[in-house]
């Protein structure tokens, strides 16, 4: 390089927040309900991880209080469901954790995601329970 050649800089990426309407979070609910209810997704289809990262997305950009804990297992979920070696006792820990705290947190949810949040609480430690026999 010469003297007059200018010196690369990296130009910082901009941070936008990722906004996430009601309506958005309403179909989240409802997309994950309907994948759950019909028991454990199977890892041929790629659903599943591809819902747990449209909620790892959502959560993490999340501001709202009393997430971190849901926000750690959504991390560890994924984690666990991608590498092929995880054994079936960890996942069952982990969604039978993400199921109670979805519980708690639904218990102060407003907007009418009391009901929804808390099913999904429930399907999830019944996936967990299930995988642990």
């Amino acid at each position: 390089m010469d003297s007059i050649t200018p010196t690369p800089q990296s130009v910082p990426t901009p941070t936008i927040p990722l906004e996430v309407s009601d309506k958005q979070n309403s179909a989240l609910v409802e997309d994950t309900l309907a994948l759950l209810n019909d028991g454990v997704p199977s890892t041929d289809s790629k659903r599943g991880l591809s819902e747990i990262a449209r909620w790892e997305e959502v959560l993490l950009a999340s501001e709202r209080p009393g997430l971190a804990k849901i926000k750690q297992e959504i991390v560890l979920l994924r984690e666990q469901l991608s590498n092929s070696e995880t054994d079936s006792h960890s996942i069952a820990e982990t969604l039978a954790s993400l199921g109670s705290e979805t519980i708690k947190v639904a218990e102060e949810a407003a907007n009418g995601y009391t009901a929804p949040l808390t099913h999904l609480g429930k399907i999830l430690i019944k996936l967990g329970s299930s995988l642990s026999r």
